[in-house]
């Protein structure tokens, strides 16, 4: 019986730490010039892509009925909360990064390609924006 509970602890350990290896939850975004806690995103997968939303904006002049005016695409004039701002990024073979992605800047309207790699365990996640050869990363803190 104590080997039954030991497995069924070890399981539950073990899908625990799996789910953290992955981008899938909530996080807060770091603005990595400022240091500002900007807001939190939710990280969801569909179809083996993942899908990102801004569920609350964190930011201290942020107006609860702001829209995204400079947004180019079917997302111009949509309530920043509830955004898509991660569409795309599949799990690469054999490495703990997903790419393929793209990543909106709802500030600029800007869309970017973009990489999702959980580190320090799966509590961090490092997000990098690419612009032609240049790029920037963010490292987000994971909420839940």
């Amino acid at each position: 019986m104590k080997s039954l509970f030991a497995a069924i602890a070890l399981a539950a350990i073990s899908a625990t730490a799996m789910a953290q290896s992955t981008p899938v939850g909530l996080w807060r975004n770091v603005d990595d010039k400022t240091g500002e806690v900007k807001a939190e995103i939710r990280i969801g997968e569909s179809g083996g892509a993942l899908i990102g939303r801004i569920e609350k904006s964190l930011r201290k002049d942020a107006k609860p009925d702001a829209i995204c005016d400079e947004c180019s695409d079917d997302r111009k004039g949509k309530p920043i909360t509830g955004l898509d701002i991660i569409r795309g990024g599949k799990k690469a073979e054999g490495k703990d990064v997903w790419e393929g992605g793209k990543i909106l800047d709802p500030e600029n309207g800007k869309e970017y390609r973009a990489s999702f790699t959980p580190i320090d365990g799966g509590k961090k996640l490092e997000v990098r924006g690419y612009l032609g050869p240049f790029w920037r990363t963010q490292t987000w803190n994971r909420v839940q």
